[in-house]
């Protein structure tokens, strides 16, 4: 398994590189964006590990170029900018997942783990119509007529889940264990997060399709015949 990480601090590399090794993994890593974003294109990686702060480019900006690139393997960002604000940008700009230095070398592995293995499940094939949008699930991409935007790994999987469930309501305790697994402590208000990215990415596109609140319950997928006036 190959993980490609790309930040300037060689001594948290070579560290990173150590740990992964006794893990079995294989890490590789590249020092600024220019040659993250050229071994990204050209290699072959399970996952790409990102520091914010790059000496030639914002984390955020190759993040962007990646996805542009459609590079849709996972994408974890690793930084010492941990406000709520920083963390919600870094996931609205399609990473998969989002962790503050200093850190343990434990979570940052069982997080590697998760976002792996669930990038290896096998996606349905094709294309899912609902209300006046399509979804395609091999490129995570959310069309409405002409306009499109495609999706980061956690807000797919989340979408999916709602497209699936065909406009029943979906518990929050069911979403949490489904999209983020059983013994995992997300953060409060998590779900809510994406559930606001989801509805942005959708009315980014134009889409009269809504994600409906059930207070205290749930969520559900609303096409626009059937949304509340």
């Amino acid at each position: 398994m190959r993980i490609l990480l790309i930040e300037d601090d060689e001594t948290l590399c070579q560290s990173l590189a150590f740990h992964f090794r006794q893990n079995q993994m294989e890490l590789h890593f590249r020092h600024n964006a220019h040659d993250g974003y050229s071994e990204a294109l050209h290699g072959k990686y399970s996952l790409i590990i990102l520091d914010r702060m790059l000496p030639d480019m914002d984390g955020l900006q190759l993040l962007t170029e990646l996805r542009a690139s459609h590079i849709l393997i996972p994408i974890l960002l690793l930084t010492a900018l941990g406000s709520l604000e920083d963390k919600v940008s870094g996931l609205e700009s399609g990473a998969d997942d989002y962790m503050v230095k200093p850190f343990a070398f434990p979570e940052l592995l069982a997080r590697v783990h998760t976002l792996i293995r669930r990038s290896s499940f096998a996606a349905p094939a094709g294309v899912r119509r609902f209300g006046d949008i399509e979804y395609s699930y091999q490129t995570r991409t959310i069309s409405c007529g002409s306009k499109r935007i495609q999706l980061s790994r956690k807000e797919a999987d989340l979408f999916e889940l709602l497209l699936q469930s065909e406009g029943e309501t979906i518990l929050r305790d069911d979403i949490i264990t489904k999209v983020w697994g059983s013994f995992t402590e997300i953060e409060n208000g998590n779900l809510d997060n994406y559930i606001y990215f989801l509805r942005k990415r959708l009315t980014s596109v134009q889409s009269n399709t809504r994600i409906k609140t059930i207070r205290g319950i749930g969520f559900r997928l609303t096409p626009p015949q059937k949304e509340s006036t």
